[in-house]
């Protein structure tokens, strides 16, 4: 799947599905249960790595993952790569060096963390060939300055968000990660984008969600607020996976006991 296609599906309004994925088999069941955004996050090095962090995860091991998701999902899900910590802030064009990589590798769009200050990087990105998400709320990378604590709670940080938002946006960002904000904020900045929004931990009101696939097998020890264990009840991977699937689709996850 390519950006036109996912971004055609969201201009009808269906919610986008998507889960973070990091090996072929996985992504092979991910296509066939209609998952539309397979995330090759760089929450790996915590769920697969066994890291307190995703910060020792490292570009080569980011485009090795890649490649397998891409083996496996065979065309039939949009691929989406996070930029690891350190490959993408020091300038515009080490990070368009390692978006190359991964772009390689099969991602059809790279995802990194970050605000306004990162737009001229988008802006850059963007104008050689590279699809951008951004990511805004709660950030991984930034958990030595901020903890894993929610984000946007306040005026002056929620106002800081909206205009980093629209910053992005405006440097030709064209999907846009919610992390752990309020939902009546994940609903503002949704409304105020052209470009989809995809929630985790953000409430109902974003264009699509995204979760952690540990976290929706129930394999996390403490998984977050926002998280469900979707395989609790269901009678194997592939029906916990549709489940989840339609229950995006059809507005009933998140509810009310899964926003920050």
């Amino acid at each position: 799947m390519f950006l036109p296609q996912l971004l055609a599906k969201s201009a009808k309004g269906e919610k986008l599905v998507a889960l973070t994925c990091y090996d072929a088999s996985f992504a092979r069941l991910m296509t066939r249960c209609g998952i539309d955004i397979l995330l090759v996050g760089d929450s790996l090095g915590m769920t697969i790595q066994g890291h307190a962090t995703t910060l020792p995860v490292t570009l080569e091991q980011m485009v090795y993952h890649t490649e397998a998701v891409t083996r496996g999902a065979g065309g039939g899900a949009f691929i989406l790569a996070d930029l690891p910590f350190g490959t993408y802030q020091a300038s515009a064009e080490q990070a368009f060096a390692a978006s190359a990589r991964l772009l390689a590798a099969g991602a059809n769009m790279v995802k990194l963390e970050g605000g306004g200050v990162l737009a001229p990087t988008v802006r850059f990105l963007v104008e050689r060939g590279v699809p951008v998400c951004g990511h805004l709320g709660l950030l991984p990378q930034s958990v030595n300055r901020t903890g894993y604590a929610p984000q946007g709670r306040d005026v002056t940080s929620a106002t800081r968000l909206l205009q980093d938002a629209e910053a992005l946006m405006q440097a030709g960002a064209q999907l846009m990660v919610l992390e752990s904000i309020p939902s009546v904020l994940a609903e503002e900045v949704t409304q105020r984008l052209s470009i989809p929004t995809i929630g985790i931990g953000a409430g109902p009101y974003c264009n699509g969600q995204v979760l952690v696939l540990q976290d929706l097998l129930g394999l996390t020890p403490k998984p977050p607020r926002f998280a469900r264990d979707f395989l609790t009840g269901a009678l194997s991977l592939e029906e916990a996976l549709v489940n989840y699937a339609r229950a995006v689709r059809e507005g009933t996850f998140p509810g009310p006991e899964h926003c920050v």
